[in-house]
């Protein structure tokens, strides 16, 4: 019996490591960064560890999001990028699209919805400093609460340009490490962050600018509660503009 009580008691203790949290978007814009990655892609890596370094540079989800949205078309010469999406491709192609380009490159950022291509320098940090001195033209209440086997997410938004903004919202996993066993990076050990591994919509909003996000999203099998994440943004559906963006991960108890 004591050791059926214990194992309840451990079991009660897991379950409660982490609990609800919710955090809504500040008043400013928060700048959106959107790496377009392969592992198949040997000018990659650099990219990768950059985006994963914003944080400790001060560039905190206060001021800019990360995300790592894995592209397919690399996968042909020789490793099959497992967390690449054809749906990540297509998002990559229509930002091109929408900015009035005809091709598409890895590493390439997305900075709130448009090319920058000078992320790797100081460029990037005074290109956060201007968006964040826009005033936020939508507002996100992000809610997550751990579930069996990923998170619990509820959303809403409010935008002040009703007819052509969107919903987006992505489940993101950090602290991956892999290894590579062919193709341009083979033999490399990979370190990823903000990698994007589930993403839902467009989700239009209503008459009156409004949308209500409910949902369960589940991550990949056995990765800990504590590298998942979530991100909503706004994103006029015209232009690629991201109004405005948040993260929030599972909180500890």
């Amino acid at each position: 019996m004591r050791h059926l009580l214990l194992a309840a008691a451990v079991t009660l203790m897991a379950a409660n490591v982490y609990a609800a949290c919710t955090a809504e978007s500040p008043k400013h814009t928060v700048a959106l960064a959107e790496l377009y990655t392969s592992e198949g892609c040997d000018s990659c890596p650099p990219a990768d560890k950059w985006l994963s370094g914003l944080a400790a540079r001060g560039l905190t989800a206060d001021r800019v999001v990360p995300l790592a949205l894995h592209v397919d078309y690399w996968d042909y010469i020789g490793w099959k990028d497992v967390f690449a999406q054809p749906k990540f491709t297509e998002r990559q192609r229509e930002l091109s699209r929408l900015g009035g380009s005809t091709f598409v490159y890895t590493p390439q950022v997305v900075m709130s919805g448009r090319d920058f291509r000078g992320w790797g320098s100081a460029a990037f940090d005074a290109q956060v400093r201007s968006v964040n001195a826009k005033p936020a033209q939508a507002d996100i209440k992000l809610g997550v609460a751990p579930a069996d086997g990923g998170l619990k997410v509820s959303a809403d938004a409010v935008s002040r340009t009703r007819n052509t903004a969107q919903l987006y919202i992505a489940l993101t996993q950090s602290r991956i490490v892999s290894n590579v066993k062919a193709g341009e990076n083979r033999g490399a050990t990979l370190k990823h962050d903000y990698v994007v591994r589930d993403w839902i919509g467009p989700v239009a909003l209503n008459n009156d600018g409004r949308v209500r996000f409910d949902q369960t999203l589940i991550g990949p099998k056995g990765a800990p509660t504590n590298d998942l994440g979530v991100v909503a943004l706004v994103q006029d559906a015209k232009t690629g503009e991201i109004l405005q963006a948040l993260t929030l991960n599972a909180c500890k108890t």
